[in-house]
């Protein structure tokens, strides 16, 4: 055994592994209906839902792993994989359809060399096609999530976005 503990998956360790996500757990794992809350804080806490956080959150609840999991995978806002540090949110809703969101992919796909869903090979973009960010204003348009916060930006062009990554890039 190891100074920090053993490398089984007992419970000592998942609760040590899990520790930030235990206020949220006493918080909520005995109010009735609220996974998605937890769901959510779990996602902020660890970018993403991984199985064991699934796991460990069926433990403290009492909730089937696979009722978790069908409630992560039905809703699109939770992630069951590592996403990069910046998330691009493409709109492929009607007004950025019509007006080339298609091209935008395109132009993001051959700069990031990665498709919809994928995460460049340093970690740094993932993109995500979604059906619509409500800003159809500004189509076609992008939202790039971050923990320095979120950022929108339309009117894109194939041009205007290369830019807007190089920049993005170059700040990471």
């Amino acid at each position: 055994m190891s100074e920090k503990g053993c490398n089984c998956n007992c419970a000592q360790n998942r609760a040590a592994e899990f520790k930030d996500l235990a206020p949220v757990l006493e918080q909520y794992a005995k109010v009735p209906g609220s996974l998605i809350t937890i769901l959510q804080k779990a996602q902020d806490i660890y970018g993403y839902l991984s199985l064991d956080a699934i796991n460990y959150i069926s433990e403290e609840t009492g909730i089937k792993p696979a009722k978790i999991y069908g409630v992560a995978t039905f809703y699109a806002q939770f992630r069951l994989k590592p996403v990069g540090k910046y998330l691009i949110m493409l709109c492929q809703g009607t007004a950025c359809h019509v007006n080339g969101s298609e091209m935008i992919e395109e132009a993001i796909c051959e700069y990031l060399d990665i498709k919809d869903g994928e995460t460049t090979e340093d970690g740094i973009f993932t993109l995500n096609n979604v059906a619509c960010l409500g800003c159809c204003s500004l189509a076609p348009v992008m939202m790039v999530k971050s923990v320095e916060g979120d950022e929108t930006y339309g009117n894109l062009t194939k041009d205007s976005v290369k830019q807007i990554l190089g920049e993005i890039r170059e700040r990471a």
